[in-house]
């Protein structure tokens, strides 16, 4: 009589402990920043500065990132929104400054 044995499953986490790699770990040596992260961080920081410069990175980083990697849509698309924030921070900016004071820059706490 053969005995019937159940097959042996492997997961990512025991592949990964066994010294293989599993299907949803990335190799030690991909060291990649996503598209979609840059894209996100650099809208945010545009809102505080470079306006101009860093929202059009911003949009075009997410927009890149939406048509490569399918993995972070939400974040890219974030991205891209806070780009578009961005300039319209930027315009309201100038426009403010043409109205009224003469510089374009922003006024903390009254100062």
């Amino acid at each position: 009589m053969a005995e019937q044995t159940a097959p042996l499953r492997t997961t990512a986490r025991s592949a990964a402990a066994a010294g293989g790699t599993g299907a949803s770990t990335a190799s030690a040596g991909d060291k990649r920043i996503p598209l979609a992260a840059v894209s996100f961080v650099t809208g945010l920081v545009g809102l505080l500065v470079a306006n101009l410069l860093l929202g059009p990175l911003a949009i075009a980083l997410g927009l890149v990132a939406l048509r490569k990697e399918s993995g972070r849509r939400g974040r890219a698309a974030l991205g891209v929104a806070l780009g578009l924030a961005d300039i319209a921070l930027f315009v309201a900016l100038a426009a403010h400054s043409g109205a009224h004071h003469g510089s374009l820059s922003w006024n903390f706490l009254g100062r």
